[in-house]
């Protein structure tokens, strides 16, 4: 949504259509339904694993403008190189787009390299690459008229799978730094966080009496 904005900005068009970013996120839904099949990492099931919002803000800062810096640079590929129109810039997004959100979760999924040292689920891995596949099918589809799609040319194809790959490689290094980041980060003592309540009850416990009220 943030590319989408941006490039509504600078675009005399829509960059999607509104059935489009709804089919694209049909799609993606669609293929992470057999995440719950996935093979879990062994370090992961040591200890039960709690929620934490800290972790998941930093998370979502650090690798969402990283989606969105590929977007960008798919967008000067299709206008500049390709004279990308309307039709052809929304195919092109289209594909790219689904391709990297369906691809990145065998990167995201694990702390260790994919496939090499921590294998998905076979269902996980069919959807996935078949949700590709049904994205880059559909503009050169007899649906790619009534979608608002146009076929895509040969180098244009070839420019966005280059990308795609390269966005990966990008963000397993990008998880590299992170997961360093955030273990040096969990080795660090707790900060204690004094409270306006913590000091005034601090302060009264100068007056306080602990030992045994005495009659008088």
């Amino acid at each position: 949504m943030f590319s989408a904005a941006g490039a509504s900005l600078v675009l005399p068009f829509l960059p999607m259509l509104p059935s489009q970013i709804l089919l694209n996120n049909l799609l993606y839904d669609a293929g992470q339904l057999t995440i719950p099949t996935d093979h879990v990492d062994p370090e992961q099931l040591r200890a039960p694993s709690h929620w934490d919002i800290a972790f998941i803000r930093r998370f979502m800062l650090f690798f969402g403008p990283v989606s969105s810096l590929f977007d960008f640079l798919t967008f000067a590929v299709m206008i500049e190189v390709f004279h990308a129109g309307a039709d052809l810039f929304r195919s092109g997004w289209f594909v790219e787009s689904l391709a990297t959100q369906a691809l990145v979760v065998f990167a995201i999924r694990t702390r260790r390299v994919p496939f090499y040292r921590s294998r998905p689920s076979r269902p996980l891995l069919v959807s996935a690459l078949g949700v590709v596949a049904v994205g880059v099918a559909l503009p050169m589809s007899p649906l790619a008229g009534p979608l608002g799609f146009r076929s895509l040319p040969l180098g244009l194809v070839l420019a966005l799978a280059l990308m795609v790959v390269v966005y990966l490689v990008l963000i397993e290094g990008a998880k590299h730094v992170f997961y360093t980041r955030a273990d040096a980060r969990a080795a660090l003592p707790p900060v204690r966080h004094r409270t306006l309540r913590h000091r005034i009850q601090r302060r009264a416990g100068r007056f306080s009496h602990s030992g045994p009220l005495r009659p008088r």
